[in-house]
Parts: C-alpha cells; structure tokens; sequence
C-alpha cells in the first residue's frame, strides 16, 4: 500500500531546494509513494517538471507573512489529502506548514533545513526551536546547516543528514567556440564561470574585485557570471567603475549551464553562506576545478587542495592568486577536476538522494503504526 506523502514548499522558483524538491518528487517511487507538492506562496517555473510527471501541485496563495487565511487554506488542503507524512521546507513552509499540519492532525511531520541563515532574528530561531518539538526529524542538507542550527538551540541529533543529488550529466554537444561566442567572449581567454541568483549573500562584488585582479594579472582571464536578481543593475554599476567587460562579462539566466560547464577553466563561488550548493556540485561533476569560499556548506563539498581549492571570505586577492596558480599548472588543476567528479558521483547522486528519503519516510511511517 503507497504512502500519501505531502512536499510543502513556499514556491516553484529556481532555487537550490525548489530544485531537490522536484527531483525528489518526480523520482520517489510510485509504487510505494504517494506524492502530492503544496506551494504555500506561489507557482513558479519549476513546476512543469512536476505536471509533466503527472504530480499534483496546490498553490495556496499566501499574501503576507502572517496571513491567517493562507494558514487555514492549508490546514483544510491536508485535511483533505490526509497525508501519512508532511515534509515542509524553507522557513515560511516550516512554520506555517508544520502548525498547520498538527492542527490537521498528520501523523508525522518532518522539517528541512537547507541552509546557514544569519538572517533570522531570535523570534525566527524560537519558532524553530518550538516547532523542532513537533518534527519526527529535520533533514538538511550539510554539516554545515546542522551545526547552524545546533548553535541555536537544535539539537545536532534531531537532524537527518541527506546530501543533495545531481542528475547524471550528459556530454556537451557544443564546442568551445560556439560557447564562448554565446558568451560573448573569445575563445582564446581562459574562461571562468560564476553561477547563482545576483543578491548580497553570494559576495559577487568579492568576485568582481578578484576577476579585475587576474584580468590584471594575466591579460587572458573573463569571468563570466550567470544568473538574475535583484542586485543586477547595482552590480553592473559596480563592474563598470572597477574594471571593464572583458574582465567581467553578466549573462543574465541561461538553462543551458551544464553545456557550459565543461569548457569552463576555472568556477568561483564566494558566498558569505550556503547550505550546500547545486551549483557547485554541477561545475564538480563537470570536473572544472573550484575556488570557493571557505564557509561550511562549501567545505562539505570542496576538499581543500584535493577537489578544489578554499580561500578565506572576502579575501579577493587569494581568490585571484589561487586561481592563476591553476591555470598556470592544467596538471593540478585537472587532477582536482577529476577528484572532484569522482566524489560527486559516488556520494551526490540523484538516486542516494532519493533512496535516503524513501528509507527516513518509511521508517518514520512504520513508527506511527508501531
């Protein structure tokens, strides 16, 4: 007999955890698991993976951050799903969907946590705490986001730890020159790429300063930032008054990153804090070397002088000189490549993902009927 199991998220945007949500829902097994995902804000572009796969989706459309019609919208949603687990993620989910769900009267309910959090303020980590009461477990994501929370009153225990996973990357169809063209960029220049949503967490102003470094240094170096947001017309002043586009180049969203990925020479991430990031493990599992900060979500996946290189936040200029010391020695900077596909293989597979899952929600199903 399947399991009625609710995936409760704030939206279908295209973020990290919108992202392993999906995976998630489209490959549990339909055999054992009925899956149903709740949008508690909004829809977004993420869902048509979703209907494609013939997987219920309810927006209940909450308007505010405490609209108490929203939360009674959601408590007569799982009334009428009657699920056996809810598995809520990301802060507003957690909250509104874990009181929501004791008030319908859900067996089991399980949080997830999914990244370090510096924003919340004491009521935000009280709530957390309260509702951690209710939780059968929370699952994250990183060592990193457990200790986080542990240090704010979570006990490290109460959390499952289950790895994103990336789907099996396909070879690049296309060649260097029609990537770098697509770029707006010559071949000819070493190429290195920086993926994620323009906001102040990822420190693009960090890499900015560091991509004028090398660009300085070198005279053959572009780097190319992917990705949309809220920062991008402050970031593009900011670009223009330290250094010029052929040192750093805004390319704005692209679908295709993974076609990119293979000809890039070198990928930056210097965000002031993740949980643990998608894109990281997809430059990884492309076998470019990585440069990234050291914060805890990025060490869980960057081995320090073994899959990639660590440099300390903000520190621009090691940013800059590690990055040359890989693109003047391809033989360590291919050797961290490789380790670093290896490792993503073996241990952040779409399948162990889901396994684990599928694994922590039938124990957690067979303890309600114990």
């Amino acid at each position: 007999m399947t399991k009625r199991v609710v995936l409760l998220i704030p939206t279908m945007d295209r973020g990290g955890a919108e992202k392993q949500l999906c995976l998630l829902a489209q490959n549990l097994p339909r055999d054992r698991f009925d899956v149903h995902v709740i949008l508690l804000t909004r829809d977004g572009p993420r869902s048509q993976k979703l209907h494609d796969a013939g997987i219920p989706v309810t927006v209940i459309g909450k308007r505010f951050k405490a609209d108490p019609s929203a939360f009674f919208r959601l408590r007569r949603e799982l009334k009428r799903l009657q699920p056996e687990i809810v598995h809520t993620w990301l802060f507003a989910a957690n909250s509104f969907g874990r009181a929501a769900a004791r008030m319908a009267r859900v067996p089991r309910i399980i949080g997830s946590e999914r990244c370090v959090d510096p924003w919340k303020t004491a009521a935000h980590f009280m709530i957390d705490r309260q509702l951690a009461k209710i939780s059968e477990t929370i699952t994250t994501n990183s060592t990193g986001v457990r200790d986080f929370y542990a240090a704010h009153g979570i006990a490290a225990e109460r959390f499952t730890l289950i790895p994103n996973g990336i789907e099996t990357a396909l070879p690049s169809m296309r060649s260097r020159d029609e990537v770098c063209d697509s770029l707006g960029v010559d071949p000819q220049r070493k190429l290195i790429l920086a993926v994620g949503r323009l906001w102040p967490q990822k420190r693009y102003r960090d890499l900015i300063w560091s991509a004028e470094l090398l660009g300085t240094l070198r005279e053959d170096t572009t780097l190319v930032i992917v990705g949309d947001g809220p920062q991008r017309g402050e970031l593009l002043r900011h670009r223009d008054a330290v250094t010029i586009p052929t040192h750093v180049r805004f390319c704005g969203h692209r679908d295709d990153v993974p076609a990119l990925l293979p000809h890039a020479d070198a990928f930056w991430i210097g965000s002031e804090y993740e949980g643990q990031s998608n894109s990281v493990i997809e430059a990884m599992q492309s076998g470019v070397p990585v440069v990234a900060s050291d914060i805890p979500g990025n060490r869980d996946l960057v081995i320090d002088q073994e899959t990639g290189r660590l440099v300390e936040l903000g520190d621009t200029a090691d940013f800059a000189r590690q990055t040359n010391e890989l693109l003047d020695d391809p033989t360590t900077a291919q050797a961290l490549g490789t380790n670093a596909r290896n490792r993503i293989a073996s241990e952040f597979s779409v399948a162990a993902m889901v396994q684990r899952h599928a694994a922590l929600y039938e124990q957690t199903a067979s303890r309600e009927q114990a």
